[in-house]
């Protein structure tokens, strides 16, 4: 078959009642009810456009019944927007929801079976702004509508994501639903870190020695960790990195959080490390390994990697 590259920028390859009245007075009313969902209906119906983020006017006959998404964390808004049964391609990371296990897996990060999505004949394919420009051109090109996300570098590129995905897909309400969720969990988190007199120094790892790789300014992960109430000690660096062992034991963090979980015991590993033995974290015992796929996919969980991060740094305040 054939298949054609999508790349990706990040350093490793490593996602939110009303009970009606029975008087007769009430008929009425559930009339009215009636006929204004008709005319909300009827002023839904026909073509809408929808801007991508290429900046291009998207634009729908109708609502798409059939989609096929290229990365995990717009799988999971998808799915939070009430509209993942509609989806009938994946890729091979796409774990969450559950449900997202069944669908047919068309890429696998790095290739796209593109033969394969056009064969599918998706009424919609998300592609995301890391991928190869020719890729999209190529799918395009085959009569397939695709909508561009970027891949979000902040919590307000995640909940643009949302909107227009919400958008796409007419569930409007429902997506500024998930949103309001979304901020109201990450402001629950903040009213209990704002009770902190000192914030504790965290060291971040996303690759394991002896290339060791963390995460600052710029990056999603950056973000989690600062609205988490935690110090991160190379927030002065730029993206993702390599790091010396030397520069983390010079900033002796109070505690390790890694995301590394194909290494074997990654905790054991970092505590093992030599000349890491009198470093806060390791002489207290602080390192953790937290569910890397909460803590690098800007989807509608990044409430649940906040709340995570802060609960591990500062478990007394959730208890």
């Amino acid at each position: 078959m054939n298949k054609f590259k999508s790349k990706w920028i990040a350093p490793l390859a490593a996602a939110l009642l009303l009970a009606a009245c029975g008087t007769q007075d009430a008929e009425p009313e559930k009339e009215t009810g009636s006929a204004g969902q008709q005319a909300a209906e009827e002023e839904q119906s026909g073509p809408y456009t929808v801007k991508d983020d290429r900046g291009i006017d998207v634009t729908f006959d109708e609502v798409p019944e059939t989609i096929v998404t290229l990365q995990p964390s717009n799988t999971e808004i998808l799915f939070s927007l009430g509209v993942g049964d509609k989806i009938i391609g994946a890729t091979d990371y796409d774990n969450y929801p559950k449900e997202a296990l069944d669908i047919e897996r068309v890429s696998d990060s790095y290739t796209i079976n593109g033969e394969r999505v056009i064969e599918l004949q998706p009424d919609l394919v998300v592609a995301y702004t890391m991928g190869d420009p020719v890729q999209i051109e190529q799918l395009e090109s085959a009569g397939l509508k695709v909508f561009v996300i970027n891949s979000a570098t902040s919590f307000d590129d995640v909940y643009s994501d949302i909107i227009q995905l919400s958008e796409v897909m007419r569930v409007e309400d429902k997506g500024q639903e998930v949103v309001e969720e979304i901020k109201n969990q990450v402001a629950t988190v903040q009213e209990k870190t704002a009770t902190l007199t000192e914030k504790k120094k965290v060291y971040f790892e996303i690759a394991p020695s002896p290339d060791i790789w963390s995460a600052g300014k710029g990056t999603f992960q950056q973000q989690i960790l600062e609205i988490a109430g935690v110090e991160n000690i190379f927030a002065d660096q730029e993206g993702w990195f390599k790091v010396s062992e030397e520069s983390i034991i010079t900033a002796d963090p109070q505690v390790v959080l890694t995301t590394v979980n194909y290494n074997g015991d990654p905790v054991a590993e970092i505590l093992a490390r030599t000349g890491w033995d009198k470093m806060q974290a390791i002489v207290g015992q602080q390192v953790y390994l937290l569910d890397p796929d909460v803590l690098s996919r800007p989807g509608t969980r990044i409430g649940d990697a906040v709340e995570l991060v802060a609960e591990t740094v500062y478990p007394e305040l959730f208890k």
